[in-house]
Order: structure tokens, then sequence, then C-alpha cells
């Protein structure tokens, strides 16, 4: 039993050797790099990985379609740059797929904000659909955030991925303009602004309802940003905005 971990990126060289030393276990690593100017490409394949280049399209899904249809492994497990394999996944994850009956798993995300695990404000268990069989599963290149399609059965893991998305305040300024602009452009698709009211309830359940002040200062920016990113997308629906690059 083979398993290929596909990966993809634009600019992601401070993340790509975190991530696949993660990774190292895997029979194959493909990394589609997207019109990259840091030297993602070179970088990934100096670590190992097999490398494909694709123009940077604004919606990813695009590109991770791509590159799992280049992955040759029995199972598949995708991960974003600024993810990594825990520990006790990559011990354990070989073991589970070779007696499993599922065609693809769940498992839990520890998300990172300036190096603090925020456990609660809704932002843990954050559950993921990330590994399974290949030919099984693919992903609809319709929405920037669209889960994964399964046929077939899903089980879960107990294992965690670590994501790591937000390590300078220009990280994430750079992603909530990227997110914004995508967000704004599906409002014009579907000719339904952001709600308001919505996104402000969401805050006051998160930080307060689900105890995101207890993650301390950290806690605060993860609630807020939510908020933000929902009060920015709304402004840039109202003034005919739409997806921008990464």
């Amino acid at each position: 039993m083979r398993i290929s971990v596909s990966i993809i990126g634009h600019n992601e060289a401070h993340n790509l050797p975190r991530c696949l030393a993660s990774v190292k276990w895997a029979d194959e690593v493909v990394y589609v790099d997207c019109a990259s100017a840091d030297g993602s490409a070179e970088l990934a394949a100096s670590l190992g990985a097999r490398v494909f280049t694709r123009p940077n399209d604004a919606n990813l899904n695009v590109n991770k379609q791509f590159g799992l249809e280049q992955c040759s492994g029995d199972w598949i497990f995708y991960l974003d740059p600024d993810e990594e394999v825990s520990a006790g996944l990559a011990e354990g994850l070989r073991g589970e797929l070779e007696k499993s009956r599922y065609s693809a798993y769940v498992l839990p995300r520890r998300n990172y904000y300036f190096g603090r695990w925020l456990k609660r404000g809704g932002k843990y268990p954050d559950r993921q659909l990330r590994i399974f069989r290949r030919g099984k599963a693919s992903f609809p290149c319709v929405d920037v955030h669209e889960r994964l399609k399964v046929d077939g059965p899903v089980g879960a893991l107990r294992w965690h991925i670590d994501h790591h998305p937000y390590n300078t305040a220009a990280e994430l300024l750079r992603k909530l303009d990227f997110y914004t602009g995508r967000g704004a452009g599906r409002c014009a698709e579907k000719g339904k602004p952001v709600s308001l009211t919505r996104a402000g309830r969401k805050f006051l359940v998160n930080y307060f309802v689900l105890r995101g002040f207890m993650d301390g200062p950290e806690g605060f920016v993860s609630a807020s940003f939510d908020l933000f990113n929902e009060c920015l997308t709304w402004l840039k629906h109202r003034e005919g905005g739409g997806a921008g690059g990464r």
C-alpha cells in the first residue's frame, strides 16, 4: 500500500520546510507550484517532492484537483503548505489505512494564531476531510472553500494535523484581502450580500459562548478577524469587487 501527499502553494517558501519535513514518511509527495516568485518550486524539489507548475488560479480547488490527479498512491493525503502532520498521525496512519473499510477520513486540526493553539472559540477541533482512497474523492472547482466530495463511507481519526495560518500581521492582511475578494465575488454571483447581523452574532457566540476570550489576545484577534472578514466582504461586494490574486 502506497500513500501520496498532495500540496499546492503560491510563495510558500517560508512554510514548506516545516510541512515537507512532517511527511517524510510518505511514499510520494506531489507539490503543485502556482506561479511562485520566491523559489518555492525549487525548494520543494530539493526537499524531495515531485513538482508541477501551474498558473495561479484564484479558485484554489482547480489546482488542488490537478494535484490529486498526479498522485499514484492507493491513498491520498491533501495538505496545505501552512499545515504539518503531527507525530502521532505519522506513526499511526499507515496501520489504520491498511485495515480500513472507509473511502475517506476526517481528522481534527489544531489552529495556531501567532504561535498559540486556539482551543476554544470554535477553532477546535475544526475537523477536516483530507485522507481518501485514490479515485474516491475530488475537489469541486466551484468555491475556494468547497470541501472534498467523497464516494463512500467516511471514518474519523483521533490524530491531528497542525495549522499555522497566521504567523505575522502581514500574512494575516494578505490572506484577508484574498478571501474577502473571493467572498465578494461569490456574493455577486449569487446576488446575495453577507449578513452583517449573522456575522455579529457569530462573533458573540465564538468569543463569549464558546469562550474564545480564554485563548487570550490571540483568541480576541481570531474572533475579530472573522468578523472583519465578513464586514470587508460586504464592503467589497457593495463596491462591485470580486476575486483577487493570492
